[in-house]
C-alpha cells in the first residue's frame, strides 16, 4: 500500500480507519520487560515545524515521511510512535502499529512563528477520542510565559486533559517548557533552572499524578534537573544540529539516570545527515534498551 492507496480509502472507505484502529493489537503494558520505552515522535507538520537543519521544508513530503516512519517502527527495540490523528492513521492503514505503543499528540494550535504561537490550544486528539480508539496515552505540550496572561488557559487546559487521562487509565505525557518572547519569536528557556522550574509546574498539572510521564530536553546539569521529579521521563531529541556522536553521547550519558525512562526522538532519527533512518534508530535502540532489546 502506498500514498495514492491512502487517500483513494479515505474517498472510497473511510470507515476502513476506525476498523484498522479496533483491529489493532495492543502491548499488555506501556513500558517492556526493562521498564524502557524508545518513541518515535511525528506531530512536528501539525504545529508549522517542518523543519531539519537547514531545509525549512524537510518533513513536508508526506509520502517521505510515512516512508521513513514505517522504516523506523520496523526496527528492533522501537517501542512505538507519537503523532498527530492524520499520521497515526495512516500509519493504522498501514498496519504499522500492531504491538506498538502509540501516543496521541493533543495540543497543536500554537503554530510555530505565529502571533499566537504560545496559545497552545488543543486541537488534535481529546481523551475521550484517545480511548475511543485504543491508544495508550496522549501528550501535550505545555509552554509557560511568565509574561503572557494567555499562559494560564495552556496550563488549566493541560491539567484538564491530564485529569481525563488519569481517569480512563491513560497515559499522560506533559512536555514542559519556560518560554520568553525576544523579538517576536518563541524561545524555549533551557538552562537548568529554567527546567526545574518547568518539571514542578507541569508535575501538579491534573488531578491525579498516577499516570503522568514527562517529556524533557537533554540539558546541562541533568542529574540536578532530573532529582526535580519523580515522574517517569523521557527525553526529547529537539531539533538535530551538531554531529549526530555528540547526540548520542549526551543520550547515552542522561539514560543513566534514575528518572529517565527512555527516549522519545522524532527528526534526529527520521532524518538523521547521512540519509540511514534505520542506522539511527538502531543506534537510539541500543542506547535505550541495550541488551535487552
Amino acid at each position: 500500500m502506498d500514498t495514492r492507496d491512502l487517500t483513494r480509502i479515505r474517498i472510497t472507505d473511510p470507515g476502513r480507519i476506525a476498523d484498522a484502529w479496533a483491529a489493532r493489537r495492543r502491548r499488555d503494558s506501556l513500558a517492556g520487560g526493562d521498564g524502557r520505552l524508545l518513541l518515535v515522535a511525528a506531530d512536528h507538520p501539525a504545529r508549522n515545524a517542518h523543519g531539519v537543519r537547514d531545509d525549512t521544508l524537510a518533513m513536508a513530503s508526506r509520502s517521505e515521511l510515512l516512508d521513513r516512519l514505517t522504516t523506523a517502527l520496523s526496527r528492533p527495540g522501537v517501542d512505538g510512535v507519537l503523532g498527530t490523528p492524520d499520521v497515526l492513521d495512516d500509519l493504522a492503514l498501514l498496519g504499522c502499529l500492531d504491538g506498538m505503543v502509540v501516543v496521541g499528540s493533543m495540543n497543536r494550535g500554537g503554530l510555530q512563528g505565529a502571533s499566537f504561537e504560545l496559545d497552545d490550544r488543543f486541537t488534535a486528539y481529546t481523551a475521550e477520542e484517545i480511548e475511543a480508539r485504543g491508544l495508550d496515552g496522549g501528550k501535550m505540550l505545555a509552554r509557560i510565559a511568565l509574561d503572557d496572561p494567555g499562559t494560564v488557559a495552556t496550563l488549566e487546559s493541560a491539567g484538564r486533559a491530564v485529569t481525563d487521562l488519569a481517569g480512563r487509565g491513560l497515559t499522560a505525557m506533559v512536555e514542559p517548557f519556560l518560554s520568553v518572547v525576544e523579538d517576536g519569536r518563541v524561545r524555549n528557556l533551557l538552562d537548568p533552572d529554567s527546567v526545574i522550574r518547568s518539571v514542578g509546574i507541569a508535575s501538579a498539572l491534573g488531578a491525579s499524578s498516577a499516570h503522568t510521564w514527562l517529556k524533557l530536553p537533554v540539558v546541562d546539569d541533568l542529574p540536578r534537573v532530573m532529582d526535580a521529579t519523580t515522574l517517569p521521563t523521557l527525553l526529547l531529541g529537539g531539533d538535530p544540529v551538531g554531529d549526530p556522536q555528540d547526540t548520542y553521547a549526551a543520550w547515552s550519558g542522561a539514560l543513566s539516570l534514575p528518572s529517565v525512562a527512555g527516549l522519545v526522538v522524532g527528526r534526529a532519527l527520521l532524518y538523521p545527515p547521512d540519509g540511514d533512518v534505520a542506522s539511527a534508530v538502531d543506534i537510539a535502540a541500543e542506547l535505550v534498551h541495550g541488551g535487552a532489546s
